[in-house]
């Protein structure tokens, strides 16, 4: 067994390994929060990407080209994030990596193909890591834009299943980030709720400012004089953090039914109040394998610390497609690769996942999970894990789609 074949075992990262000396960088940008509230995410996942571009580069690189992560601080801010795209593209980026804020991903999609159509030779290929909004692979859709994380939809039809199984759920709150996701997680539990389990009233329909505020007891009050018994929230970063932590606070019994109910520092701040109440939805958590993958290990081993606690098995997946694309294209150019990516299947240790042709939404597993005692492996070394509620595999997750997609000639 080769050294390169030995540390991609021991990085549990399946690449192939190759030989050939690096003859050119392939620049890679990264544009999400360094700084402001959603900075605690975006370093996480700069620190992710990182860890697994290294672990290509130790393969060989890209067809023996080594990547290049360049990062820039968008500060969950549209503009600024175009501002930061015009930079990473006149220092030579090829690939946009971005996740944290559908409105940025909307402005990011849109721009990368107006560049495109401009610069034909000199293409650009996004890669969606985190940014839900369903919008982005259905009316928004386009070639450049490849997205592996479960769209809004997508989760809230896993997480909704689990709810209407709950005969304890009668009346529900939706507090989300005043921006595209936010308004699609309210439309979509609006809308399931009432076709899986009409018997639930929603009680309450709140959107706050995203990443802006620091006290969310005025929110949890609201809640509390609604009598909700769930509440259900996209919120992520500071944001999720800082409202379950002011109702712990308060001594409020609610479920806390989420989509990053693992944001850093989240189940830190919740604590035994959590146990049994904190739940969310995600395409991985701790306890999904019988052992820790070896990736996750080694990462932790990089960065340890319960503020770089492993998170986004997504962007293994996304590294893992990526590098498997460049090698079935031979090529590191973004068109080729992008091709070479459209309806690609690839095994995982959690099941198979596919990204599908006709929208460029990655299809893999969910799972749905609750914040437990005795769980295997903990969370930020609390003595608290998730636990298994229920799983759905990538195929059963797929959802009809209006994308009409141009692909260049």
């Amino acid at each position: 067994m080769s050294v390169c074949t030995r540390r991609m075992v021991a990085l549990g990262f399946t690449i192939g390994c190759l030989a050939a000396p690096a003859s050119a960088d392939v620049k890679i940008a990264f544009i999400d929060p360094l700084s402001g509230g959603g900075a605690a995410t975006g370093i996480l996942a700069q620190k992710t990407h990182q860890f697994y571009i290294d672990a290509i580069n130790a393969a060989g690189g890209l067809n023996g080209e080594k990547l290049v992560l360049l990062s820039y601080d968008n500060k969950v801010n549209p503009q600024e994030s175009l501002i930061q795209l015009k930079r990473a593209l006149d220092e030579g980026a090829r690939y946009v990596v971005q996740g944290n804020g559908s409105g940025v991903a909307l402005a990011l999609t849109d721009a990368v193909q107006k560049y495109n159509e401009r610069n034909p030779g000199k293409e650009v290929v996004y890669l969606n890591y985190a940014a839900v909004d369903p919008a982005l692979t259905n009316d928004k859709c386009n070639f450049w834009h490849f997205r592996f994380d479960a769209d809004a939809d997508m989760k809230m039809a896993a997480l909704t299943d689990v709810i209407a199984r709950d005969t304890r759920i009668k009346r529900v709150y939706l507090i989300n980030q005043d921006y595209s996701f936010g308004k699609a997680v309210a439309a979509a539990a609006t809308k399931m709720l009432a076709e899986k389990r009409p018997d639930i009233k929603i009680v309450g329909d709140e959107l706050h400012p995203l990443q802006k505020v620091n006290d969310f007891s005025p929110y949890v009050a609201k809640i509390k004089a609604a009598g909700a018994d769930t509440v259900i929230t996209g919120n992520w970063s500071n944001d999720m953090v800082l409202l379950i932590k002011a109702g712990k606070d308060a001594g409020m019994k609610v479920d806390w039914e989420t989509y990053y109910g693992g944001s850093p520092g989240a189940v830190t701040a919740i604590g035994e109040a959590g146990v049994d109440t904190l739940k969310q939805v995600s395409e991985w958590h701790r306890n999904a394998t019988p052992e820790l993958d070896a990736s996750v290990v080694a990462f932790s081993a990089r960065y340890p610390g319960a503020e770089n606690e492993y998170s986004y098995w997504r962007a293994k997946t996304m590294w893992e497609m990526f590098a498997a694309a460049a090698r079935k294209a031979q090529s590191s150019d973004p068109v080729k690769v992008a091709r070479a990516m459209e309806g690609m299947k690839m095994p995982t240790a959690l099941g198979e996942v596919e990204m599908r042709a006709d929208n460029h939404q990655l299809l893999q597993p969910l799972y749905v999970s609750t914040l437990s005692r005795n769980a295997k492996y903990d969370s930020e070394g609390t003595g608290l894990g998730w636990k298994t509620d229920a799983k759905v595999e990538g195929k059963a997750t797929a959802l009809p789609t209006t994308c009409k997609m141009d692909r260049p000639k």
